[in-house]
């Protein structure tokens, strides 16, 4: 079986209106005395009204629920403390009355040095899965595999659609503002680990990047673990919604490592195309069509995320995670994505409305976990 872990991003929001509130180092430095937090679960992110998280490893799914329910709760927690609450979005349904502040750390104030008006836009929030393979080799055919599938996942994970006050009219306008970064979108295809090292050294190289963790890709290998990242999906609105996501990519990894192993062939994409086909998919999410993979033509989107399903099938089987991704997926149909919720969300109560649902949403239970 291959591992998980999960990195996430919030967003700090004054409970009155969903407003960021720049209270990140006294959310954080109150977390951190809390029981329930372990020892760099809750840390900073670039702006000074989010917070990053990451669950340990974990060999179950059931693991990812219950670090997720645990981390989430203590932040939740702490931020109450401090008059302000934690919510799971892609980006800022809300302006903050004034900017919130670049975090003070040397990575960040480069980035600000670099690009200060994409920094001030930053008030967007991942969700980050990072699934363990041991094999250098089998980590760079697992990406390739994983490639075609990026937009679809963009798709499904699409939770973003307001930024400002306004609709952006995209499903995912966290994935559209993002990649405006010097490296970011889709990764590219590499032929082999040496053409990997070879053309990520020459990145460095050429001074584009500070380091390996400017390469804002879609997916990467990791450049602190033996793992595939992949890094497509906005934040999710609940812990049941990060945890269906979770397995999801898990299943298509292990899938992708049980075809690179029998040798079998995989669609290639071209860059220009991958690239219209993300855009294409942060914009309509999943109720409009996406771009099939497997015939490089736009086709309604449940029956591009049926092939997804096809493929990641022998996968979820592998990983014992079948049953319980298809309850996840049952629910999460049933009430829509997260940009298909917001809106319906925003359109029956407006602002007020939006912001109570995302307040109660952070720490809501999936199905089959019990309430309290």
């Amino acid at each position: 079986m291959l591992s998980l872990g999960v990195e996430e991003e919030y967003l700090l929001v004054d409970p009155r209106d969903g407003a960021p509130v720049p209270l990140a180092p006294e959310v954080l430095a109150t977390a951190g005395l809390a029981p329930a937090l372990r020892e760099q679960e809750a840390q900073h992110e670039l702006l000074r009204a989010q917070v990053e998280t990451a669950t340990p490893v974990c060999e179950e799914l059931a693991e990812v629920e219950r670090h997720l329910a645990r981390v989430r709760g203590a932040l939740s927690a702490a931020a109450a403390r401090h008059g302000c609450r934690v919510v799971a979005v892609g980006s800022a349904p809300f302006d903050a009355e004034r900017p919130v502040g670049v975090t003070d750390a040397a990575r960040y104030r480069r980035a600000e040095r670099q690009a200060p008006l994409l920094v001030d836009d930053l008030l967007l929030n991942g969700m980050h899965v990072h699934v363990g393979i041991a094999d250098e080799e089998e980590r760079v055919a697992v990406l390739g595999r994983l490639r075609p599938w990026l937009p679809v996942l963009v798709a499904m994970a699409a939770n973003s659609p307001y930024r400002g006050g306004a609709d952006s009219r995209f499903a995912s306008w966290r994935t559209v503002e993002f990649d405006r970064w010097a490296v970011s979108g889709p990764p590219p295809h590499f032929a082999d680990a040496a053409d990997h090292r070879a053309r990520l050294r020459a990145l460095e190289e050429s001074g584009v990047i500070a380091d390996r963790g400017q390469l804002y890709w879609h997916a990467r290998l990791s450049a602190r673990y033996p793992t595939v990242e992949v890094r497509a999906a906005d934040v999710q609105l609940t812990v049941a919604d990060a945890e269906l996501l979770a397995g999801v990519i898990r299943g298509l990894a292990a899938s992708a490592l049980l075809a690179a192993r029998a040798g079998r062939p995989w669609p290639v994409p071209s860059e220009e195309l991958l690239r219209g086909a993300t855009w294409h998919a942060a914009r309509t999410g999943l109720t409009g069509s996406l771009v099939s993979p497997l015939t490089s033509r736009a086709r309604p989107a449940e029956e591009v995320v049926a092939e997804l399903w096809e493929y990641a099938a022998p996968g979820l089987a592998a990983a014992g995670d079948a049953e319980r991704v298809a309850e996840l997926w049952h629910a999460f149909t049933r009430e829509g994505n997260g940009a298909q919720r917001q809106r319906r969300w925003y359109a029956e109560g407006g602002r007020p409305g939006l912001t109570e649902h995302l307040l109660a949403s952070a720490m809501a239970p999936g199905p089959g976990t019990p309430a309290g």
